[in-house]
């Protein structure tokens, strides 16, 4: 069974890194890491609905994060650049 679970995983990870590892990719992980707070705080002390919101966002964001292994370093340096076509 535990092989079985790795397996899936592996195949999982894969699927995430053909995905995200490419021009179109990187400028879609872009636009994630702003829209998931990927990078600021979610925490909202006059709105805990939107904290939970935000947060729900970010955590979609992590575990994108955790199948592609992303450095802190290459999450910063994401950018949105669609002039570069």
């Amino acid at each position: 069974m535990l092989h079985k679970i790795k397996s899936i995983v592996f195949y999982r990870s894969t699927s995430y890194k053909h995905t995200f590892n490419n021009p179109n990719g990187e400028k879609v992980l872009a636009d994630l890491k702003r829209f998931c707070y990927a990078v600021t705080p979610t925490a909202d002390i006059n709105n805990p609905n939107a904290t939970y919101l935000a947060e729900g966002r970010r955590e979609v964001w992590l575990r994108i994060q955790a199948h592609l292994n992303l450095s802190d370093d290459e999450i910063y340096n994401l950018v949105e650049d669609y002039d570069n076509e």
